[in-house]
């Protein structure tokens, strides 16, 4: 097997992208907001896929960064490996994409991204890169339905579903609940020279609210330290 300074990432048609999404990603959904796919290859074969692309309310977000201009930024929506890649994968995959990113669309000054600590994970491969807390919430927008899937709140609000009356709002009141949990807020500066707009919160916030989560278990990192 090849070493983490062997990986290679390749823009990918969105199909390819789409596909490995779904099967790898622990939500099986990809953003159709993404247009930029960076394949992770290794060894000749591809076992990842960083998806790229406009956050869905860009007037919400884009004023979290001193003086970014509607361009400026953009919003990795999906993150996907399989078990393939050897420790750190992510990491050196991140940096890369950066490195390209600053190289081909020097434009771009920030990142965006989102960890959800209600399912999966509180974002520590965000702290690993260098990223900048910048908000901690408890979970409303992650529906659990009836049925047991998991469904965002945004996308129950579609015009499809307010025709029929079925938004989120009716699904709270027949069984759906938020789950249980944090949504994290991370920004990441391409460019050193622009200044967060918002609160950088120190990454100890998440061990203080009792918000760690890895792997979709709640976890201590007093408790995961202590296992190393």
């Amino acid at each position: 097997m090849g070493k983490v300074k062997d990986i290679r990432l390749k823009v990918i048609p969105h199909k390819i992208a789409n596909k490995f999404v779904r099967r790898h990603h622990y939500s099986g959904t990809y953003s159709r907001k993404s247009n930029l796919h960076f394949g992770v290859f290794l060894d000749n074969s591809l076992h990842g896929v960083m998806q790229y692309g406009s956050p869905i309310d860009k007037n919400k977000v884009i004023d979290l960064v001193k003086d970014t201009r509607w361009n400026g930024m953009i919003e990795l929506h999906r993150m996907a490996f399989d078990d393939y890649l050897p420790k750190n994968s992510e990491s050196r995959a991140l940096a890369v994409s950066f490195k390209l990113i600053r190289k081909n669309a020097p434009h771009i000054k920030w990142i965006l991204s989102y960890a959800d600590a209600a399912q999966c994970g509180d974002g520590a491969i965000y702290r690993a890169s260098g990223f900048h807390l910048t908000g901690i919430k408890k979970n409303t927008s992650m529906l659990k339905m009836p049925d047991g899937s998991v469904v965002c709140d945004k996308s129950l609000n579609n015009a499809n579903n307010a025709v029929t009356g079925k938004t989120a709002g009716w699904w709270k009141k027949n069984g759906a609940e938020p789950i249980p949990g944090y949504q994290m807020r991370y920004i990441y500066l391409l460019d050193k020279g622009s200044k967060l707009n918002c609160e950088d919160i120190p990454y100890s916030k998440i061990e203080e609210i009792g918000a760690g989560m890895y792997k979709g278990e709640k976890i201590s990192y007093i408790e995961l330290n202590m296992g190393q």
